[in-house]
């Protein structure tokens, strides 16, 4: 299966690091763009790799934007994804083990390069718990 990913302009740098780290580890990518980091914005890309997500294309996926909140809430407006910004590992554990998170969401702007990709490699090693945490999960969607 591929990991999906997907930036706006101030995100690209970072995702152009963890694109190398998945490569390096032998994890097929599927980058959605942004391509540069020339001013753009982040609908233009969560859509089309939140779509490739829920399709079943792409299984996990990862957003990247300054904030984390405006990809997160445009990949989340897909009824199949269920991202979580996170900006420490414990975090992505979390959101993998009790709310089954399939995209990662990292604001770049205010994590380092380093922890970024700490967080990428919790959240590809964790796994949903399920229990009590799946009749949560299932109330998600509307």
């Amino acid at each position: 299966m591929k990991l999906g990913i997907c930036s706006d302009h101030a995100g690209f740098e970072l995702k152009a690091l963890v694109i190398k780290m998945l490569e390096e580890k032998g994890i097929e990518v599927k980058d959605f763009g942004t391509y540069s980091a020339e001013s753009c914005d982040y609908p233009d890309f969560a859509h089309p790799c939140a779509s490739a997500l829920e399709s079943g294309e792409v299984y996990p996926a990862i957003g990247i934007c300054g904030s984390g909140n405006g990809i997160a809430m445009t990949l989340n407006k897909h009824q199949g994804v269920r991202a979580a910004i996170c900006w420490q590992p414990e975090l992505a554990r979390l959101a993998r083990a009790h709310n089954d998170a399939n995209c990662l969401v990292l604001p770049a702007r205010f994590i380092p390069a380093e922890l970024a990709l700490e967080i990428v490699n919790v959240f590809l090693g964790s796994e949903f718990e399920g229990g009590r945490h799946v009749r949560r999960v299932e109330k998600i969607k509307l």
